[in-house]
């Protein structure tokens, strides 16, 4: 027994010495050596707690105050997506704040506190129609009216931001202009240098902290009006729609993405092209006619406050935050207009480095929870959890596993764009309990495919019974050898705890890995961070739906779609099965994922918008690149779990903990 046990120990024990070892080296990357501090700070206001990263160099203090920039994050992100400026930025010698937005993170504001009207545009503001229908009026639950006027600003005219109902954007910053005073106030800030830059749904928040301090002054009376905007894939409107004379933004750098996903974020046309580029929104941004327009090129003057470009980047919208060309443009932009350290040349970065280490030990913390699986299955308590495989008589081979195989994949391909849409705005959920705007997406399309597993099981036994035998809850995946046709408690009791303690040691490793290096396990984007009591919530909310599904879905393609590669034993027979579940569970997705790019890289356009319109293109096409990845993941832990255990109950808990963890760990909150 104790032979058994050390080779998963020492797997365990490796696995999370390199991840310890390489959030370490990450924490000295993003403090620059020990030249940087890092730390997390509070925003108290009335209607709640924000929450931020503060990165100051160690030369800015009270006597030799430095320039600051307000970093503001996009959609279904936090401050710590803000990462490569804020390292960027600080090695530089700015004081650097990242901001969780409100719903955003550890900020205890919901983002409906942002606000919302009973009317949108469907074009840039300042170029609508009521005539043509491109002003219309909406309704719907909040939630669904707060997504339809993010390009709403609360400092557009209140035809725009106010309605006859008495609704208003009460705050388009989302939180950006408590903040920026707040880092405007610290000593060892020089407030009349200090600059903004936002992505995505943060860029509306940059325009609208822009705007606020548009004409705000310090105790000395110098402006403190940020001297810069980085706009990482913003939307422009036309000066008609706020007051021109009172407000004024000062260098406004655009970075354009080529492949950019959403509408408003390329002027609703389907592909960014020089034509873009010379329309009228465009070359009144720059100050230029479409014939001097050109992309990177610089208009306006710097020192008056004039200066206008727009960088394109051959990337899409979620990689604009890390793209290396932005990036450089970027800290050459706030540079020169706050008066940055130039020792360092734009181009040399190192926060990209940062977040592979990262990604190293969220892959060794997630492989390593396997290991300690093994380690408890050699305890008494759980080793009723596994079970012997059962028979081959139900393995599916050639033809009848490749039929099963392009049904299930056909399903998922269909339903993914039009449930996730609908469960994302206008699904009736109760606003107060299911408060994750992502989330209720994946909550819409995973409740239709339950239903529709469901069914077709249903369907299935039925006819099985009529000719003679139908497969059992135990060939199912779903019970034991002990109670073929009946619930097994004991063994879902058990399972759950196997996971419990699995999942427990990855949110610990996280916890740890916050306290010691302020960093949590993700890539770029948040996937695995320690929760606020609101957030726990939320994951015990969602979580029930998130087990039945898995537990459906892996009885249906794993237990259902058996091959002799499931018997196999060793690494060639885990491989031969893996590919065939992992296929048939992101194969919907990849489908859809290739309906979107392929056209977009063609030069026709993304294939929601094209195919679908542009109701279904945005949040969900773009978390694609996100999403596939983790299936992939999922489907490892599945497929070692099934063929170690005999049922799908350990792995469908698994990862149904893990993929509600990260909906409701760090995405949008209402």
């Amino acid at each position: 027994m104790r032979e058994n046990r050390k080779k998963p120990m020492l797997l365990l024990a490796v696995l999370l010495i390199v991840a310890t070892v390489c959030m370490f080296a990450a924490d000295r990357i993003q403090r620059d050596g020990g030249n940087i501090r890092v730390s997390y700070g509070r925003i108290e206001t009335e209607a709640g707690d924000m929450t931020y990263k503060l990165y100051v160099p160690a030369a800015a203090t009270a006597d030799t105050p430095a320039p600051a920039v307000l970093l503001l994050h996009g959609y279904q992100n936090d401050g710590e997506t803000c990462a490569a400026y804020s390292i960027e930025l600080a090695r530089r010698g700015a004081v650097v704040m990242a901001l969780d937005e409100y719903g955003h993170g550890r900020t205890e504001i919901g983002l409906s506190e942002r606000g919302h009207v009973n009317h949108k545009v469907t074009v840039n503001f300042g170029e609508e129609s009521k005539e043509e229908g491109t002003f219309v009026s909406i309704g719907g639950a909040n939630r669904y009216r707060v997504m339809m006027n993010f390009s709403n600003l609360s400092f557009f005219d209140k035809a725009y931001s106010s309605d006859a109902e008495g609704n208003t954007i009460r705050d388009s910053s989302a939180g950006g202009v408590a903040a920026y005073g707040v880092l405007a106030d610290m000593d060892c800030v020089d407030n009349t240098r200090m600059a903004v830059s936002g992505h995505s749904m943060g860029t509306w928040s940059s325009w609208t902290v822009a705007a606020a301090y548009s004409n705000a002054v310090n105790e000395a009376g110098e402006s403190i009006a940020p001297k810069a905007m980085v706009l990482q894939c913003g939307e422009l409107f036309r000066e008609s729609v706020y007051d021109a004379e009172k407000i004024r933004f000062n260098n406004v750098l655009l970075l354009q993405a080529k492949y950019e996903e959403f509408g408003y974020f390329r002027d609703y046309e389907l592909t960014v092209t020089d034509a873009l580029l010379k329309s009228d929104l465009r070359t009144e941004f720059l100050g230029c006619d479409a014939k001097e327009a050109a992309w990177n090129t610089t208009y306006g003057n710097m020192a008056e406050g004039t200066a206008r470009r727009i960088e394109l980047l051959h990337t899409n919208h979620r990689l604009t935050t890390h793209n290396d060309k932005g990036l450089t443009a970027s800290m050459q932009w706030i540079g020169e207009a706050v008066g940055l350290d130039t020792s360092l040349t734009a181009h040399d970065h190192t926060a990209m480095t940062k977040e592979f280490l990262v990604m190293a030990a969220m892959v060794c913390c997630v492989a390593a929870m396997l290991p300690l699986m093994e380690l408890l299955l050699a305890v008494p308590f759980f080793a009723g959890v596994v079970q012997p495989l059962p028979g081959k008589e139900g393995i599916k081979t050639g033809r009848r596993w490749w039929k099963g195989a392009m049904i299930t994949i056909l399903i998922a391909a269909v339903t993914y764009p039009f449930m996730t849409q609908l469960g994302h705005g206008l699904l009736p959920l109760p606003e107060k309990i299911f408060r994750m705007s992502v989330g209720n997406g994946f909550l819409s399309w995973y409740l239709i495919l339950i239903l529709i597993m469901l069914l077709t099981t249903l369907i299935s036994r039925r006819a099985g019974k009529k000719a003679g035998g139908s497969p059992s809850l135990y060939e199912m995946g779903l019970s034991s050898a002990g109670k073929p046709d009946q619930a097994d408690w004991s063994l879902y009791g058990k399972g759950a705890l196997l996971v419990l303690c699995m999942v427990g040691m990855l949110y610990g490793m996280t916890a740890l890995f916050e306290s010691l290096f302020k960093l949590d396990l993700r890539f770029i984007w948040p996937f695995f961070k320690t929760f606020t009591i609101a957030r726990l919530g939320q994951f015990f909310v969602y979580l029930p739906i998130y087990v039945l599904f898995y537990l459906l879905n892996n009885s249906k393609i794993m237990a259902g779609m058996r091959t002799e590669g499931t018997y196999r034993k060793g690494a060639k027979g885990f491989v031969s099965c893996w590919w065939r579940y992992a296929l048939v569970m992101t194969g919907g997705v990849l489908i859809v994922t290739l309906l979107e790019y392929i056209p977009f890289f063609m030069g026709i356009g993304p294939g929601a918008d094209v195919f679908f319109g542009s109701t279904f293109g945005g949040p969900f096409m773009s978390l694609l690149i996100l999403f596939v990845p983790q299936v992939v993941a999922f489907s490892l832990i599945c497929t070692y779990t099934y063929r170690r255990t005999g049922n799908v109950c350990t792995g469908a808990f698994t990862a149904a903990a893990l993929s509600c963890w990260i909906v409701t760990g760090g995405s949008a909150m209402l």
